[in-house]
């Protein structure tokens, strides 16, 4: 009989496999008191799994069997997931996928979509409509059909549905002739010491074409009132030919929607707390404030209105937007230009740049 002499790297083997077994001991002690915190949480309230979840846990827990998962298991019995097992294997058995279909064929997910994306798109297409439409298309269906599909997915009838146009629907009727306004502050060093300052700004929401309306420490309802004239003058007012301007609920507009109320445009004022609704001229006040403002130390309202000029300049004729294919709002001559030396043109001291191609 063959004796076993034990080596010193046995030693180092069995010490490092204890040390292993222990550290997978704590690892699933952490989990276990993990996942008792979570149920404590929850509370009573039960934990609904979907079939994929159900699934997972019936594979691994096969696996341990009840004994392993009395002592494991805290979101649910060790019965329930080996339930799961059991029907995930009846099911594998009972080629439900090769039995014929009883009833109606189902419609299609895509001619679904469809048929949504149609109501969404035609707010006063009922039924009918909608079947004359597909009809078109080679898809025939019966308008009841359609009904179902719409019911299905929340839509009410055409009545309701036009009575209810959405924000992206206003928006993209109106693109062309939709302005906005709202106003940003920043600090500047004065006489008195530091001062808030507020910037009133216009867009053109088609072509992100803006105008610094006026600055001013004090926006009372007067000054307000007259930015509102000059914006909507009949002559050379920023807001010629706009008919709608997006408006916040700020208390400081109030002046400036009495202005609107009594011209073209008229003023659409947004719900509270939703700067979502008016993101184009709130993504640029981020850009204004990121590139210029927050990077500035002003001294006087002179030295705010400069860098405002030089950063409009900038915006307007020498920045890429990305809203408007990665281009230029009012591009020069020379983009574009394949032939003559490189040259950078700096505003503000560098901060801002512009590479362009000048002709020999």
């Amino acid at each position: 009989m063959l004796e076993f002499i034990l080596k010193p790297w046995h030693l180092i083997v069995l010490f490092l496999a204890s040390q292993l077994n222990r550290e997978q001991e704590r690892i699933i002690e952490y989990l276990q008191v993990e996942n008792q915190v979570l149920r404590e949480k929850l509370g009573k309230k039960r934990i609904l799994l979907n079939d994929d979840q159900r699934r997972r846990l019936a594979v691994k827990g096969k696996v341990l069997g009840r004994k392993l998962l009395r002592g494991l298991a805290t979101i649910v019995t060790p019965d329930t997931i080996l339930r799961w097992h059991r029907e995930l294997v009846a099911k594998k058995w009972d080629y439900s996928e090769r039995r014929g279909k009883v009833g109606r064929p189902r419609t299609k997910q895509e001619i679904s979509g469809l048929i949504v994306q149609m109501a969404k798109d035609n707010p006063t297409w009922g039924y009918t409509h909608i079947e004359g439409a597909l009809k078109n298309l080679g898809i025939t269906l019966s308008d009841t059909t359609v009904k179902n599909i719409l019911r299905q997915h929340g839509l009410e009838p055409a009545p309701e549905r036009q009575r209810k146009s959405t924000w992206k629907t206003f928006l993209k009727a109106h693109w062309e002739v939709l302005g906005a306004v709202d106003f940003t502050t920043i600090e500047v060093w004065t006489r008195g010491g530091l001062v808030t300052f507020y910037i009133l700004v216009a867009m053109r929401v088609a072509t992100r074409r803006i105008e610094i309306a006026g600055i001013t420490p004090n926006p009372d309802a007067a000054w307000v009132q007259q930015m509102g004239r000059n914006l909507t003058d009949c002559y050379d007012g920023f807001f010629l030919d706009t008919r709608y301007v997006l408006v916040d609920r700020d208390t400081k507009f109030l002046p400036f929607r009495g202005v609107l109320e009594g011209s073209d445009p008229k003023p659409v004022v947004l719900p509270p707390k939703s700067p979502n609704l008016n993101p184009h001229i709130e993504r640029f006040m981020l850009s204004m404030k990121s590139e210029c403002l927050n990077r500035m130390i002003f001294f006087g309202e002179k030295s705010l209105h400069k860098a405002l000029t030089e950063f409009t300049a900038y915006y307007h004729e020498e920045r890429n937007h990305q809203g408007l294919g990665n281009n230029i709002i009012q591009p020069g001559s020379e983009v574009g230009q394949t032939e003559g030396d490189i040259h950078r043109r700096e505003r503000l001291g560098g901060m801002l740049s512009y590479y362009h191609r000048e002709a020999a």
